[in-house]
Parts: C-alpha cells; sequence; structure tokens
C-alpha cells in the first residue's frame, strides 16, 4: 500500500519532515487506519531535547507533516477522487498549534493519528496526537491551506 506522500510529485517532495527526496529528513510515511490517518515515527538519540526524552520541535514537524499529508488525503477523499489524479491536492501549513502534554521518551516507536475537523473550501483543520505505547504526550491541531498552482512564484 502507497502512503499518502508517496503520490507527491517529485517537485514537491524535498520536504524535511515527509519528502521521500529528502535524504536527511524523516520521510514519514502516513496512511488511513478508518476515518483516522496514522504515521509510525522512531525518533534518534540525536533527536532529543534532554537525554532519554526526544525535542520537542521534532513532535511538532511530526504533527505539521502529519497532517498536511492528511489533509490532502481527505480533500481526494471528500472528492471522491484517487491520490493519483490531477489536478493533484497539496497542502502548506496555515496555522500550528501544539500543546506537551508529557515528556515523550526516546527510543520508542511514536505513533501520530489524525482526525479530519472540517474541510472548507481550500482549507482543512486536522487534529493529531502523538502517543508512545497507547499514551498521548503531545496533541496539536493544523490549518492546511491547498497551495495554489502558482506557489512560490
Amino acid at each position: 500500500m502507497k502512503a499518502f506522500q508517496d503520490y507527491y510529485p517529485d517537485d514537491l517532495s524535498h520536504c524535511y519532515g515527509c519528502g521521500r527526496q529528502n535524504e536527511h529528513g524523516y520521510r514519514i510515511k502516513t496512511f488511513w487506519d478508518g476515518e483516522e490517518s496514522v504515521t509510525r515515527f522512531s525518533p534518534e538519540p540525536f533527536h532529543c531535547a534532554i537525554p532519554g526524552f526526544v525535542y520537542g520541535g521534532l513532535l511538532a514537524s511530526l504533527i505539521d507533516c502529519h497532517s498536511t499529508g492528511t489533509a490532502a488525503a481527505a480533500m481526494y477523499r471528500a472528492n471522491g477522487r484517487e491520490m493519483d489524479s490531477l489536478p493533484g491536492f497539496r497542502f502548506v501549513t496555515g496555522s500550528l498549534q501544539v500543546s506537551y502534554l508529557k515528556p515523550t521518551p526516546l527510543r520508542r516507536e511514536l505513533e501520530i493519528r489524525g482526525r479530519v475537523r472540517e474541510i472548507k473550501g481550500r482549507k482543512v483543520v486536522v487534529a493529531s496526537t502523538v502517543f508512545v505505547e497507547a499514551v498521548a504526550t503531545a496533541r496539536g491541531e493544523v490549518v492546511a491551506i491547498q497551495m495554489p498552482d502558482n506557489f512560490g512564484a
């Protein structure tokens, strides 16, 4: 099964968090699990804030990229389209809010789960939670905005 990010065109696959073309990035992979999206990521020892615990910026970027990928997949679903159909739906972050609920331990797999809260026009709101062994450690909300065709021009 292909991840949401596997459908991104090559020119939009360089993101540090989710770009398959970024050899130094996280290269996360997101999939549907019913009505939720799920990503799994295993932080490395260098992703630490203090010994034994994950750096909060990593958690924020995982929530961010997981949520924008979820937004794209949700827009395809809402329009009854396959993810490889054109024109493509790609999203950037309009806003990111993260709450840290408890320290996130290193050397354990993180599971990020997302739920679409709203789709309205070119905006998708996604709530995502980071879990370690079924315990929520961080929660975030992303307002994802559909990229215009002339993005960056």
